[in-house]
């Protein structure tokens, strides 16, 4: 049956509309201005439309067996509530609404591990623990945490969705970049002067679009599961890039009492000068978040295996350089690339 792709200009989107392809399942993508990632795709199917517009969502989805809605606003600020609100809650919202119009049979939902409680505790944090709640977090964590609530007011209206909560996505096929996407070429470029003492936990896009597609066939209406890799500080990630690349990674970390306090000042100086900030409030707080997220009912349930993140550092780099992301000096011969 057919698959709609709402968000199919993204990272996870473009990873996902070749996945489908690839199993020569017939494939929609929605997408609002950029059609980059779909590009040369002759098999998909592109369509117009906008999550804020219900009824080119209605239009889109018409003879959907399933849909994906990986459409929404990423944001590591804390003044873009209006926007969050718009695409990734009221957006979320109309996609429910379609899918039910429609009589879409599964809705696959790609939510984030930031909505999830993140006190950090010995406890692993797995699927059992409670939505945040917005006194408590940034404005683009409350955003997708409304939205999963969104998707669950569809359940009760006889929906049959399920919902996917990545960690930090990365991998090939990463377009605009990705906001870490970014910090890897600014690492493999020679051109981040400075890390910060702190960590995340990174996962290939590849395996989280597998583990989503299982899910889609394989969970229960309701079913909630984490994609997650491994948990790498961004010293051991700039380590391993060097190992992949021959560039030195950067010899200074940041204390992260130190980064929260310039944090203010980074931001605004990289805004002056046109880049895209990586180091802002909000990305320190995630990267001082949960080290134990447990992917063990994905593992039992979906047979889900995250590979090593440097077999994922490798393939994301030869990306960017067999995309021209990634500057080389002529001639130049170093790492594993």
């Amino acid at each position: 049956m057919l698959v709609v792709v709402t968000g199919a200009a993204g990272h996870a989107g473009a990873n996902l509309i070749r996945a489908l392809l690839a199993q020569g399942r017939p494939t929609r993508a929605l997408v609002h201005v950029n059609r980059q990632v779909v590009e040369g795709l002759e098999a998909v199917k592109v369509i117009e439309g906008d999550i804020c517009d219900l009824e080119s969502l209605v239009s889109a989805f018409k003879g959907a067996g399933t849909v994906y809605h990986l459409a929404a606003h990423i944001s590591i600020s804390k003044d873009e509530w209006p926007l969050l609100e718009s695409v990734n809650v009221i957006g979320t919202r109309n996609v429910v609404e379609a899918c039910l119009r429609c009589g879409v049979r599964r809705l696959v939902y790609f939510s984030s591990i930031h909505t999830i409680t993140q006190a950090l505790t010995d406890t692993p944090l797995d699927e059992s623990r409670p939505l945040v709640e917005s006194a408590h977090c940034s404005t683009y964590d409350h955003s997708k945490a409304a939205a999963e609530r969104e998707v669950h007011k569809g359940i009760e209206k006889g929906l049959d969705a399920i919902i996917i909560s990545p960690t930090a996505i990365i991998g090939p096929y990463d377009y605009r970049p990705s906001h870490f996407g970014e910090a890897l070429l600014r690492m493999a470029n020679g051109r981040l002067p400075a890390l910060v003492n702190g960590g995340f936990n990174w996962v290939d896009v590849r395996d989280v679009i597998e583990g989503a597609m299982r899910a889609e066939e394989r969970a229960p209406t309701g079913a909630k599961y984490i994609l997650s890799g491994h948990w790498v500080s961004l010293r051991d990630v700039a380590m391993l890039v060097e190992q992949i690349t021959g560039m030195p990674a950067p010899g200074f970390v940041c204390p992260m009492w130190l980064a929260r306090i310039g944090a203010p000042f980074i931001t605004a100086f990289d805004r002056l000068a046109g880049r895209q900030p990586l180091y802002t409030s909000v990305s320190l707080e995630a990267l001082r978040g949960h080290r134990n997220i447990s992917h063990q009912r994905a593992t039992r349930e979906l047979d889900y295996h995250p590979r090593p993140l440097k077999e994922t550092l490798i393939d994301t780099l030869k990306w960017f350089e067999e995309t021209r992301r990634l500057a080389r000096p002529q001639g130049e011969t170093t790492g594993e690339l």
